[in-house]
């Protein structure tokens, strides 16, 4: 049986869902479709300055639960995967402390790192050698010569720009099919001309983030504003015509016989809900989706993760 293999989103957020969907595959796995597998759950820990592709939030995560979110996954014997993305690193940059303190406490060789600037990518081969670096999407390569030569390199896995999905000459020229990594919903429009100042944006931001954290409310530096009409908007049900949505049919039908098992969901910052969905709609058979769902959700709410409120009741007379 072959194996398909997803990468799940969030360290922070999405941590008790990621957690509990992990659950479900153990004790259910007759829910699930044939040959799935979680591969590793990605994202970083709020407030990390090489984050790059999603901007997380200025909340600040403390040591102990960076500490517990790793072990719990971990425990799982799956990989904790850093989204380390952000294009613009400075040698500077390399001294963030909370950056490394997060690869300290993953440094035991199961763990992974998705990489973007050569700067970053060069320091964490020579500090934490036990990684296993990953080529990300957010290099935008298009050009399956320069794909192939990417894939030669020491890298674990190779995260194809989503522009490239279901182009099938293509595809069929990429050698070393199993590194190969396929973003199967992403939300943005296909050949969407803002990305790469999009990754940008992202991490000028970051930077004021970083700047503002140590100056009075009065001398902060607004973040540079970003709007998207799609992206902003965008969810499972809305992106399915696009030519770069990779339906699970397409994933059995023709990735996987072509050598291409690992997909990556995107949604670091997706709505709780809008995740479910995504999650049962590419994993589960479409038979087991409302028994799963409904124990899932049951599962989030006893446990205070989704709070349902009763109505108070009113004065009479």
């Amino acid at each position: 049986m072959e194996k398909v293999r997803f990468h799940l989103p969030g360290l922070r957020y999405n941590f008790p869902l990621n957690m509990f969907w992990i659950s479900l595959y153990e004790q259910h796995r007759e829910f699930f479709r044939e040959g799935v597998e979680i591969a590793s759950c990605f994202g970083a820990f709020p407030f990390s300055l090489w984050n790059g592709g999603r901007l997380l939030g200025k909340d600040q995560c403390d040591a102990q639960f960076v500490k517990s979110v790793i072990s719990a996954i971990n425990s799982k014997k799956i990989p904790v995967r850093f989204t380390f993305t952000n294009p613009l690193i400075t040698e500077e940059d390399l001294k963030d402390p909370f950056c490394n303190f997060c690869l300290e406490k993953g440094n035991n060789g199961m763990n992974e790192v998705l990489v973007f600037s050569p700067i970053l990518e060069q320091y964490i081969r020579e500090k934490y050698p036990a990684y296993k670096i990953d080529s990300t999407t957010c290099k935008e390569i298009r050009d399956v010569e320069e794909l192939n030569a990417e894939m030669e390199k020491d890298y674990k896995y190779v995260v194809l720009d989503y522009n490239l999905n279901n182009k099938w000459d293509i595809l069929e020229k990429v050698n070393h099919k199993e590194k190969l990594e396929v973003l199967v919903n992403a939300l943005c429009v296909p050949d969407c001309k803002r990305r790469g100042d999009h990754y940008k944006n992202i991490a000028k931001n970051q930077k004021i983030i970083e700047r503002n954290r140590n100056l009075p409310l009065e001398k902060r530096t607004p973040l540079i504003p970003w709007k998207c009409e799609y992206g902003d908007n965008n969810c499972l049900y809305t992106i399915q015509d696009y030519s770069t949505f990779v339906s699970p049919e397409l994933i059995w039908d023709k990735y996987v016989p072509m050598g291409i098992n690992n997909f990556k969901i995107e949604g670091r910052t997706a709505n709780l809900f809008s995740l479910i969905e995504t999650y049962c709609f590419f994993m589960l058979k479409p038979e087991k989706v409302g028994e799963a769902r409904l124990l899932l959700l049951r599962n989030l709410e006893q446990s205070k993760i989704i709070v349902v409120n009763k109505p108070r009741p009113g004065i009479w007379p």
